[in-house]
């Protein structure tokens, strides 16, 4: 009643003789009410002083621990064209199977019997340097003959300017021996002729004398002239010894040039073999890369080039494939303020998309259907989504982690940090304030944590 009349009722009349003014009059309104608050300030007074557990939650993917046991594709080492399909979506390969025959775009690797031509020209080139090989040979033998041809003819030639050299020696000899001789024919002739003017020689005896003193000047001219002869022979001899030398110096240097010029073409020819050789080992090669394998025991995932008669360019992805064995690990991204929070080794609970889970993330051991794991690595440089991915890898004390989960899946993640009373927390959440600093004791406060 909104009690605005003057002529109020229930002063008049007793109420509460009536059942409904029993019921209303006689009531104590907010009675069990005010224990409800009473009761429930006192629990939440006491629920402020509980300890709870700060930690650092992210969203991350299911991915494997190592690089290699990750999804990847399989590309082609060169351009070509899609010729022919092996395996269909889903297929379980084999290391080494084949997935597709691809076919070449390049004119210059058209021809089927490239690599025989190649090995054809090889051997071409091989005989060639074979054949060179015996013309150094043959040009050195040429060159040691005409050394020891010189050498003998040098030795032949020194004899003779030797010869020479006694001949003129002789030649001296019997020059100062004519000399003498024609002294001492002048001195006789001299002596007799001035006798004959004394008149104790007869004129025939001056005429004896003269004729051997003439004699005797016709000897010295003639040896003089032997000995000129003699000495122009040592002469020769000098002169033939330097000529046969530098004959065979030319003979010589010719043979080494055309030596040098032989292994010159060897040597460039060895080149052209091995250029040769190199194109056959990679025209090979080349042929086998024609049908695309399985680098590993793997699942196919999708074919990332299809149908039949595409052409690609060399390093383009064609198939994907899912290793066969792999070791699951969590990526996950935190804030750069919540990086020095997190240590190698720290303790991480994990909920996976589609596994029910009910989670308490302040009280760990009330929560159910999480998993352990533990930080095995944190990113140095921050990504592009501007936080630091740090990978967790599955916690050996804890629960397996569920078979049918798949690389590629999400998950939420908790990393567990100090226990503080619930005030704090709320405090600290209202006030935006990072978690405390938390540095584990030799990696053992983490580990208590789980």
């Amino acid at each position: 009643m909104l009690n605005i009349s003057h002529n109020q009722l229930n002063k008049r009349v007793d109420l509460r003789q009536f059942k409904s003014g029993k019921n209303v009059l006689d009531k104590s309104y907010y009675k069990y009410f005010n224990k409800f608050l009473l009761v429930a300030a006192g629990i939440t007074l006491v629920t402020m002083f509980l300890p709870w557990t700060q930690n650092i939650t992210g969203k991350g993917l299911v991915t494997t621990l190592t690089p290699d046991q990750r999804p990847q594709s399989i590309q082609s080492q060169i351009p070509g064209r899609i010729e022919e399909w092996f395996v269909r979506e889903g297929d379980f390969v084999r290391k080494g199977d084949t997935i597709l025959r691809i076919s070449e775009i390049k004119s210059e690797y058209f021809d089927n019997q490239l690599v025989e031509r190649t090995n054809s020209q090889i051997q071409a080139k091989s005989s060639s340097v074979g054949a060179y090989q015996q013309k150094v040979e043959a040009l050195r033998r040429q060159i040691l003959a005409l050394q020891n041809e010189q050498k003998l003819k040098l030795e032949q030639t020194r004899n003779k300017l030797l010869q020479a050299r006694l001949k003129v020696k002789s030649d001296s000899i019997d020059l100062e021996a004519q000399k003498t001789n024609m002294t001492i024919a002048e001195r006789q002739f001299n002596r007799v002729t001035t006798l004959q003017g004394e008149g104790l020689k007869a004129v025939k005896d001056v005429e004896e004398k003269r004729v051997k003193y003439q004699e005797a000047q016709a000897k010295l001219i003639s040896q003089e002239n032997k000995f000129i002869a003699s000495k122009n022979e040592v002469i020769n001899a000098q002169i033939e010894l330097s000529r046969i030398n530098q004959e065979y110096i030319d003979k010589i240097s010719k043979s080494e040039s055309d030596l040098f010029t032989a292994q010159s073409n060897r040597f460039d020819t060895e080149a052209q073999v091995t250029k040769l050789q190199n194109d056959y080992t990679n025209y090979q090669v080349r042929n086998s890369l024609l049908y695309v394998t399985a680098p590993i025991n793997g699942f196919i995932n999708k074919a990332l080039t299809g149908g039949v008669g595409v052409t690609f360019k060399e390093g383009e992805a064609l198939v994907g494939i899912m290793p066969e064995q792999y070791d699951l690990a969590v990526e996950t991204y935190v804030r750069p303020i919540d990086l020095p929070l997190l240590h190698i080794g720290e303790k991480v609970r994990i909920q996976f998309d589609g596994w029910p889970a009910i989670v308490f993330s302040g009280w760990p051991n009330l929560s159910y259907g999480t998993y352990g794991a533990k930080v095995v690595a944190i990113e140095n440089f921050i990504s592009d989504k501007g936080l630091y991915r740090v990978l967790l890898a599955p916690d050996e004390t804890d629960h397996e982690w569920p078979k049918a989960i798949r690389v590629g899946s999400g998950a939420r993640t908790i990393a567990l940090l100090e226990d503080v009373p619930i005030w704090f927390e709320l405090w600290r959440q209202l006030n935006s304030f990072p978690p405390n600093y938390y540095q584990p004791e030799n990696g053992d406060k983490a580990n208590a944590k789980s």
